[in-house]
């Protein structure tokens, strides 16, 4: 975008720590004249807006939060490529007021580019409510940088703010940054200014938009992305290397990077002095870390977690969920009515109702009725992590989830697979490594989704009557145990390495700002709404086709003699040693791709509720809730795992593999829960209290099966050697082997 070349002629980046406030302010400037996407080549969200200026419109970058320029994530790859090859005509850097110490490395790191740079002071509220201050323009001559301060919550000095930035932008306010580190940092970034200075004709020349002092430093602390971008002559590094040798000797003890973060925090502790004035006692104990004396307690965290958890499903699931959900399927069935009767005026043939009414209104009305669940939902995690609690719920699964290879990063998307798996999978885009953000996507779908409620509701309320609520509750336990035995699987026979560093800031406890609430779950809901439901439409109107034409493309007055029968037919056989051996079950499976919810309407469309208790047995009902439970998830959260992985090879392992874990639980509860049930005996009643009573001594064997499979396969694959990496054929090749 070139200067002058029309009305939107700037671009302005967003950049700052996590949990600063940056996308509040984002939301406050943009509105909803955003869009949300990917970052070319990787899963990180990009966020562009526009925000109208003095002299026009400017485009605004939503940058990843970050903590440094250094390139050990994904957010902060995509950050620095982006300050780096783009080079914006002007960066905003939003700055924590009740704790500018830790947000100004950042700052440093970003003056070092050279790029226009105007600082944002933010939440000046909550500094103000402690009784500290921050002197705005000691500040701003400290750094070289004007400065503002700014409350994005209310908007406060954000017309400064702009005015500011847009003056850099167009070139009528220039920066002079002061970066003046302790006397042996600075000699030695002297010299390597020198040499790079210094290059003949054996050297390259720099990289495009690469500024002396960032090379500088970056090459005093080490990074090596920096250092290969570089072609310096042998020569050249040999003197950087005798440079960077004098320095870590005459500093010790401490390597170069500490070094030069040591460096870096001792002109901020200064800038700090001279700027920031506190009246509270650094020793006293904030709001929050007296919350955190029981929320993250070592005994209290877990009970306060199940209790926040439990109050989320209770309304999302509960009263207001199921009042809301009601009105949906109100206005859907009114919806039907009014088409049913347009379709009676204009006379359709009977197969074009059936196509409105069953396929086009069905399939659509199936997403539609449980959105009010997942917006409420989506409400429920944004007011949790807007708040600051999030931060801690993951900060307490870390332990649990480093077990199987993962971090507390993880628990986040699965937590929100409880509601949907489609915006649950969307959210493993935050996993810190490829490796994790992969095996969380291959984990989420095995958590119970809300469209699976109607099938665990139909065959508990007609086999299990009289433990409902127990045998319901059994299904979300065995998605759990089931995601966590094959973590463990996974991380020892796929990838035997260590699970990546985790390291989450806890925030302050924040009231959360209803408009950025408001925004946060409808971007969500519309993105569900516009990937699930176009999706069902066209694959439900697919179904009706198949259900209602025969071979040679004929209607059919028998759904046996349909293509959906015929194939339910073919393959009936793999689901017989399950217990469920009938092309029905298999053709609602079929169907369950589309929608999890639409096997119901399709088991009471091929036999009714009295033909599903002719069927089935309590026991063979429980193996089909639980292969409902864990088989391949529906085609919407399908295609979203091909988008997040990058190929449709990708997402048919993951489906291929979650359907033969599906069969071989199902297979494992079902011959094990018939053992018993026959040992057992008695009547009707007493087999199906000895089918619940043995559920879970089913699953504990299948845990068992699972962990011993999963020790067979590690010492296959290491040789028989289970010490370790030592006895692994790939030891050699593995970037991530444990030191002997």
């Amino acid at each position: 975008m070139g200067k002058g070349s029309g009305a939107l002629a700037y671009r302005i980046a967003l950049i700052g720590n996590p949990n600063c406030g940056k996308t509040t302010l984002f939301n406050l400037l943009t509105g909803s004249s955003q869009s949300v996407g990917n970052w070319p080549g990787v899963t990180v969200e990009k966020k562009v807006g526009r925000v109208k200026g003095r002299g026009g419109e400017l485009e605004l970058v939503d940058l990843p939060g970050v903590y440094s320029l250094s390139p050990y994530t994904m957010e902060e790859v995509v950050t620095r490529d982006y300050l780096i090859a783009e080079r914006p005509d002007a960066v905003i850097d939003i700055l924590d007021g009740t704790n500018p110490e830790r947000n100004l490395y950042l700052t440093l790191q970003v003056m070092e580019l050279g790029l226009p740079l105007a600082l944002a002071v933010n939440m000046m509220d909550e500094v103000a409510a402690r009784g500290d201050s921050i002197d705005c323009r000691a500040l701003g001559e400290l750094l070289g940088a004007p400065a503002a301060l700014i409350s994005a919550r209310n908007g406060r000095g954000v017309p400064e703010l702009l005015k500011i930035t847009e003056d850099l932008a167009y070139g009528r306010l220039q920066n002079s940054f002061h970066i003046r580190y302790d006397a042996a940092t600075e000699n030695a970034l002297n010299q390597i200014l020198f040499v790079l200075m210094s290059a003949g004709p054996a050297d390259a020349p720099l990289p495009k938009n690469y500024s002396l002092p960032f090379c500088a430093s970056k090459l005093l602390e080490g990074d090596d992305s920096v250092a290969g971008a570089i072609g310096l002559s042998k020569e050249k590094k040999r003197e950087i290397a005798a440079i960077l040798s004098d320095y870590e000797r005459k500093n010790r003890p401490g390597t170069r990077e500490t070094l030069m973060a040591d460096a870096r925090y001792r002109l901020i502790a200064r800038i700090a002095r001279e700027a920031v004035s506190r009246r509270r006692d650094p020793r006293e104990l904030t709001l929050s870390d007296r919350i955190d004396k029981i929320a993250t307690g070592r005994w209290t965290a877990i009970p306060v977690f199940f209790l926040v958890m439990l109050g989320m499903f209770a309304c999302t699931f509960g009263g207001p969920g199921e009042f809301l959900g009601r009105l949906v399927e109100t206005a859907i069935s009114g919806l039907g009515g009014l088409l049913s009767s347009a379709l009676d005026f204009a006379e359709a043939p009977a197969w074009v109702r059936s196509l409105f009414l069953e396929a086009a209104l069905g399939g659509v009305g199936g997403v539609l009725s449980f959105l009010p669940q997942v917006s409420l939902l989506f409400l429920f995690l944004s007011v949790l992590e807007d708040s600051g609690y999030m931060a801690r719920a993951a900060f307490i699964m870390d332990r649990l989830f480093r077990k199987i290879g993962l971090t507390g990063r993880s628990f986040i998307p699965m937590l929100m697979g409880f509601g949907c798996t489609t915006p649950a999978v969307m959210a493993a885009k935050g996993m810190a490594g490829e490796r994790e953000r992969r095996l969380t996507i291959l984990l989420t779908p095995f958590m119970s989704c809300s469209a699976r409620l109607p099938i665990y509701g139909l065959f508990a309320g007609i086999f299990f009557a009289n433990y409902q609520g127990l045998v319901i509750f059994s299904m979300y336990l065995a998605g759990m145990l089931v995601a966590i035995l094959c973590g463990l699987l996974l991380k020892g026979v796929v990838c035997p390495s260590e699970s990546s560093a985790f390291v989450m800031e806890l925030p302050p406890y924040r009231l959360p700002a209803p408009a950025n609430l408001a925004l946060h779950v409808w971007e969500k809901c519309r993105g569900f709404l516009i990937k699930a439901g176009t999706v069902i439409f066209s694959m439900s109107v697919a179904v009706w086709f198949l259900q209602n034409f025969g071979p040679p493309f004929r209607p059919v007055e028998a759904h046996t003699e349909s293509f959906f029968g015929i194939f339910g037919r073919w393959i009936a056989p793999i689901f017989a040693p399950l217990g469920f051996g009938n092309w029905q079950s298999s053709a609602a499976l079929l169907v369950g791709l589309i929608a999890k919810e639409s096997v119901v309407s399709t088991l009471h469309i091929v036999f009714g509720a009295e033909g599903i208790a002719a069927h089935f047995t309590p026991i063979s009902a429980f193996s089909f809730m639980l292969f409902c439970l864990l088989y391949m998830p529906c085609v919407s959260a399908f295609v979203t795992i091909k988008k997040e992985l990058g190929s449709w090879a990708g997402a048919c392992r993951n489906a291929l593999f979650q359907t033969a874990v599906a069969w071989f639980v199902s297979f494992a509860f079902y011959q094990v829960a018939t053992m018993i049930s026959h040992l057992a005996g008695g009547g009707p009643p007493a087999r199906e209290a000895a089918s619940v009573a043995f559920l879970f001594a089913g699953c504990g064997l299948v845990a068992l099966a699972l962990y011993f499979s999963y020790k067979f396969l590690r010492n296959f694959v290491r040789g028989g050697d289970s010490g370790g990496c030592a006895g692994c054929p790939m030891r050699e090749s593995c970037e991530k082997r444990r030191p002997p």
